[in-house]
């Protein structure tokens, strides 16, 4: 099918081509759907180029560095002789470059009306690109998100975000990180495995706030451990730079020097200048709002991804994207569940979540309505094979099912995809319990949790 030149209309015309409007493009092909999908940039957005892709790329290499730099504790007579920046950058282009010819080769085969350009929306059930005006019977909007900055605090120079930290060619031997959430403490991983000195500046109370505190404590911890020096409650208050440092001021009077400032501070929406609120679409706060059907206040007009407020996951619009095409193909799908959505930071060691945190389910259900239990992974084989410490966290109405899991230790992302079953399933305990869980994997971890809050402990303490 054309587009609405020469008078046809597609199913759906697609404004971003990242992991929301891919996704919806894909399903909605495979739904018999016609799609028009555009993207200024390369298809996979910030995930596949900018995001989750590269990052966790270096990690991996930061996992093979202190896997080398620490071989003698397992017998294994290695020597770390040096970090080829050049070398990781091209293993991580190289892993980017298949997703995206391979992503490239899904969509030229389900005959997708592909279309590379600025789009704009242009009226409710139609998008402009390049003087080309593409109308749909719906619309998804799925433009994603741009790494934020602070007021008054200039991106350049030696001040940066994970966009231009990405593309580096040389390994800092000094970086301030500013903010503690998922993507500064990524960063901080990576840069103290190739050697760098961190430290990072968190205005809230504690490092990965929006995780369960159970899970701040053991990363702090870890952290510490690592050297990576953090300082949690103080603010940011102005930076200067000149030729070979960055100077970070803060509201405490104290100020840092080091060679880069990696500025972490969060994600925003990317949806100004796109037609939106010309068209009558409601935003607030520069987010597109959108109903549990990912319905704008504007008929026909649906957003997904990083412009509707929640949980900025690429996994989380991937997800929505196939929802928008099947409620557009009539298939009527259940609406997503927001604090259902697994979360992993992929830092060393890794923090992987489902559900709700216990001071959330607390404040849900009453405190006094509330259990948890924390199986140590000093009790799990293949953890100690690994040589990571760390834990499995369970939240629990009492007498009622699993509200929330939450997992600290190397590669326990891993085991977030069982976690969300039991909390997206509403598993009791006992359910859990009698399931049985190989040996010997991290994924016993989650089964002796089980175990144990179920009221037979196996490998742990009651």
């Amino acid at each position: 099918m054309t587009d609405s030149a020469d008078g046809s209309v597609f199913d759906l015309v697609i404004l971003g081509g990242g992991s929301g409007g891919y996704a919806a493009a894909l399903r909605g092909a495979e739904l018999g759907l016609s799609i028009a999908l555009v993207e200024r940039d390369k298809l996979g957005g910030t995930c596949l180029h900018r995001g989750c892709i590269p990052t966790k790329a270096l990690l991996h290499a930061a996992e093979v560095a202190d896997s080398t730099r620490e071989s003698a504790h397992f017998g294994v007579n290695a020597t770390l002789d040096s970090i080829d920046i050049g070398k990781v950058n091209a293993y991580k282009d190289g892993v980017i470059g298949r997703l995206y010819k391979g992503l490239q080769g899904l969509v030229k085969g389900k005959s997708i009306t592909y279309v590379e350009g600025e789009g704009r929306l242009v009226a409710p059930n139609a998008v402009e690109v390049g003087g080309r005006r593409l109308t749909g019977r719906t619309v998804v909007l799925a433009t994603g998100s741009y790494a934020r900055s602070l007021p008054g605090l200039e991106i350049g120079g030696r001040v940066m975000t994970s966009d231009q930290a990405l593309t580096l060619d040389f390994i800092p031997s000094s970086v301030i990180v500013l903010g503690g959430g998922v993507i500064g403490v990524e960063f901080a991983s990576v840069w103290r495995s190739f050697g760098s000195q961190v430290t990072i500046i968190e205005a809230l109370p504690r490092l990965v706030p929006a995780e369960d505190e159970a899970c701040s404590k053991v990363l702090e911890r870890a952290f510490r451990k690592r050297k990576i020096a953090f300082k949690t409650g103080v603010r940011f208050s102005g930076v200067t730079q000149d030729s070979t440092s960055v100077t970070v001021s803060l509201e405490s009077g104290e100020s840092l020097t080091a060679d880069l400032l990696l500025v972490a501070v969060g994600r925003g929406p990317n949806a100004t200048g796109f037609g939106y609120e010309e068209n009558g679409v409601a935003m607030d706060r520069g987010f597109v709002l959108a109903d549990e059907r990912l319905r704008t206040n504007v008929p026909g007009v649906f957003a997904v991804g990083d412009i509707v407020p929640g949980l900025q996951l690429a996994h989380r619009g991937f997800q929505q994207g196939i929802f928008v095409a099947e409620e557009v193909a009539g298939l009527n799908p259940a609406p997503i569940v927001e604090s259902g959505i697994p979360r992993v930071t992929y830092c060393d060691p890794e923090i992987a979540s489902v559900g709700l945190t216990e001071a959330q389910a607390k404040e849900k259900y009453g405190a006094d309505a509330v259990a948890s239990y924390e199986y140590n992974l000093g009790g799990n084989g293949k953890s100690q094979i690994l040589g990571t410490t760390g834990f499995v966290k369970l939240v629990r109405e009492k007498d009622g099912p699993v509200v929330g899991v939450h997992m600290v230790g190397a590669r326990i992302g891993e085991q977030v995809g069982e976690a969300q079953l039991i909390v997206n399933w509403e598993a009791l305990p006992e359910e859990v319990a009698q399931l049985v869980h190989a040996h010997p994997t991290q994924n016993e971890a989650l089964g002796e949790a089980h175990l144990a809050l179920a009221g037979k402990p196996l490998h742990a303490h009651a």
